[in-house]
């Protein structure tokens, strides 16, 4: 998502943004109201939004938070054809609410995505945002990598391949993405340890290239039911080899790639930021005049 992007994003969600009065009045509240954040987050159906509220309550109340703090039910009329009104149920939310509803949408949608960043930081700059969304992505990525070497490690054990062979298939699959590179080449190329992982220095795009392999080798597996080292290494060699060819076409030579920065540390500044947004959230008053 680019920065261009980002303003449009910024703009719309801050459009709908509301300040309420403090209880002591001496304070601006940040509100946002659930039937505009809906359309804003993109979904077309009301139930389908209040299923994604009713989530966020669920893991406030999972956390030990007051639920009163960040989610005030409030009614509101909305105009009818030929000028009726009807009274319609709606949700107060703070950031902290709206931050737990991004959590429980699909990051896929980009409208998520940048939710996401937009309500864990308290920030009006784009740049920030930006970054902690790339953060969110990077560490994404990562996770479904883990997931699709943890499913081909089962498949191929249950097709004649112990933990050992799985590791000399994904690192001849690595040698074959990297242009000829092995994994410990490529870990002194890039000064990473040798007890770390590899994956954990990688940028994002490296990072889906080798997750794309790996879905492709699992895919194949199940599909042709693959037996044996031999078999599943030419397999998971081929697939990193088709990938290889299709970043070359771009531009692209995934071992040129400078490494990134440590995942558990982008974990740890990511899980930092999360801890802090209910915390540093305003709190709705006590009474409020719908």
């Amino acid at each position: 998502m680019d920065i261009q992007r980002i303003n449009q994003h910024k703009q719309t969600f801050d459009e709908i943004m509301y300040f309420i009065k403090s209880d002591d009045d001496k304070e601006q509240v940040e509100v946002w109201f659930a039937r505009e954040l809906q359309s804003v987050l993109g979904y077309a159906r009301w139930e389908n939004f209040q299923v994604a509220i009713g989530r966020a309550v669920d893991s406030c109340k999972s956390q030990g938070i007051s639920v009163d703090y960040h989610f005030r039910e409030v009614t509101k009329m909305i105009i009818l054809a030929k000028g009726a009104q009807r009274e319609v149920t709606d949700y107060m939310l703070t950031r902290y609410a709206c931050y737990l509803i991004a959590q429980n949408g699909d990051p896929k949608k980009e409208e998520i995505a940048f939710a996401q960043g937009y309500f864990a930081l308290q920030t009006r700059k784009a740049e920030l945002i930006a970054e902690h969304i790339q953060q969110l992505s990077r560490l994404e990525t990562r996770d479904r990598l883990r997931l699709s070497e943890k499913q081909l490690s089962r498949n191929i054990y249950e097709r004649g391949v112990d933990d050992k062979g799985f590791g000399r298939i994904r690192s001849k699959g690595d040698t074959a993405l990297f242009g000829g590179h092995t994994t410990e080449d490529m870990k002194l190329r890039l000064g990473i340890k040798s007890t770390r992982p590899l994956a954990d220095f990688l940028p994002t795009l490296t990072i889906a290239a080798k997750n794309l392999a790996t879905e492709m080798t699992n895919y194949n597996v199940e599909q042709k039911d693959l037996y044996g080292e031999t078999v599943i290494t030419q397999e998971h060699v081929q697939n990193n080899k088709s990938v290889r060819q299709m970043l070359g076409q771009r531009g692209i030579q995934p071992e040129n790639l400078p490494a990134a920065e440590d995942i558990k540390k982008v974990e740890r500044r990511v899980a930092s930021n999360e801890k802090k947004i209910e915390k540093t959230t305003q709190k709705l008053p006590k009474n409020i005049n719908n």
